[in-house]
């Protein structure tokens, strides 16, 4: 077996399931999970309607780039999007979902036979991140090194904390932003000092961007900052050693579809196509098809915006009242600070006591973070993903705050 597959940890749900085991939530509640970000609004009819059918196309093998159309109509996208032309067949990559594509593209710009007196090349991203970050980092041969976010800076990950010398190392950063859990977008000089950086050592910005169409502001600049659109605003129009992920999961409410695609630098593009031609990532031709009816589509992104927005201006109060918690720049995550009088601080304890007694499940902060620097920037704090229903959303927001107020007679 791989040796490397031993320095995998066990996945945040699978330490919720540990944690949780053994309790009995209240009977008097029917349980509500704000545990794991899956979307849970209705999958449009139109996505459903146009891949049945598209079954006919299942006779054929599909090839690893995708069809001319799916990647002409994620152009289309980005175009409306961010107002950047992107050329379709050489700047897009239709992909299964962010999430393979984010521990795939780690195995394809990783050498792990560099850096070797440094203890291997360096992979750096947020803290706390989302877990494919570490496990294809590790798996690609390379260690892993972590930005703590700063509460202070609306959660923004700290990269000034990285030293030069692991800068001089790092063959691949991930960038996360509308951030998960926090949900922090990264503003322009961010990007910017991100780009030298990049310049100045080499390495690959990988930067996930599936949370983007869901945000609450209004306005010209409501809308996210993407990495790409942030290079073109720097004058960096061959996207150089930039890649940009994003997904319909959350866009569109297809989790199940499994649908993406990547885009930025072509050359790095030409390689992680390589790579997937022989790694089998070729997309279904129906769930293809579907797609290209999703990113086609944007009356249904914006009435799913506006149930997310509804979510959390009715909830959102309700948990400021007794907990440090507060409107996120994007995301479907609330990221709230556990009142130190309550559960000792423990985010463990917090979210083991409210299941056994209000029957609401979150998930710990601490369970989506590591320790670097002598802190972990998740302890103390729960994730809350708003992905039921409004009114059950609700509902989860007055039981939280009915348990937080009797721990603290």
């Amino acid at each position: 077996m791989n040796p490397l597959l031993k320095k995998l940890q066990p996945y945040p749900f699978e330490r919720l399931r540990g944690l949780t085991a053994g309790v009995t939530p209240n009977p008097a509640y029917r349980a509500i999970s704000l545990g794991i970000g899956e979307p849970k609004h209705p999958t449009p009819a139109f996505i459903k309607e146009a891949l049945t059918a598209a079954l006919d196309g299942l006779a054929s093998y599909p090839a690893t780039a995708g069809e001319p159309a799916l990647r002409e109509a994620c152009a289309a996208w980005v175009e409306r999007r961010y107002g950047l032309k992107l050329d379709a067949a050489t700047q897009i990559l239709p992909v299964n979902g962010s999430r393979e594509a984010l521990f795939a593209l780690a195995q394809a710009v990783i050498d792990p036979t560099q850096h070797q007196d440094a203890g291997g090349p360096a992979v750096v991203c947020p803290n706390p991140f989302y877990q494919i970050y570490e496990g294809a980092a590790l798996l690609a041969g390379a260690r892993v090194v972590f930005a703590n976010s700063d509460p202070a800076r609306n959660f923004a990950a700290d990269w000034s904390s990285i030293p030069e010398s692991t800068w001089a190392t790092t063959q691949l950063l991930f960038v996360c932003s509308p951030g998960n859990p926090t949900g922090a977008v990264m503003p322009l000089s961010e990007w910017q000092r991100l780009f030298e950086l990049s310049d100045r050592y080499g390495f690959v910005i990988a930067s996930d961007e599936c949370y983007s169409e869901i945000y609450f502001r209004e306005g010209a600049d409501a809308a996210p900052l993407g990495g790409l659109e942030a290079a073109v605003k720097l004058g960096r129009h061959d996207f150089k050693n930039l890649i940009a992920l994003t997904s319909l999961s959350k866009r569109s409410n297809v989790p199940g579809l499994r649908s993406g695609f990547v885009m930025g630098d072509a050359a790095i593009m030409k390689a992680f196509l390589l790579y997937r031609t022989y790694h089998g990532s070729a997309m279904s031709p129906a769930v293809q098809r579907a797609s290209v009816a999703a990113w086609s589509d944007e009356a249904h992104v914006v009435e799913n915006r506006a149930l997310y927005r509804q979510k959390f201006e009715q909830v959102t109060p309700i948990l400021a009242s007794v907990m440090d918690v507060a409107l996120p720049d994007a995301s479907f995550y609330l990221w709230a600070k556990v009142p130190p009088n309550i559960c000792g601080g423990s985010d463990e304890t917090f979210t083991r006591e409210l299941l056994a007694q209000y029957n609401v499940a979150v998930l710990p902060g601490s369970y989506l973070a590591r320790e670097a620097n002598g802190v972990n920037p998740g302890q103390g704090r729960v994730r809350m993903a708003l992905v039921a229903g409004v009114d059950e959303c609700v509902e989860a927001a007055q039981r939280i705050k009915a348990f937080i107020e009797s721990q603290s007679v």
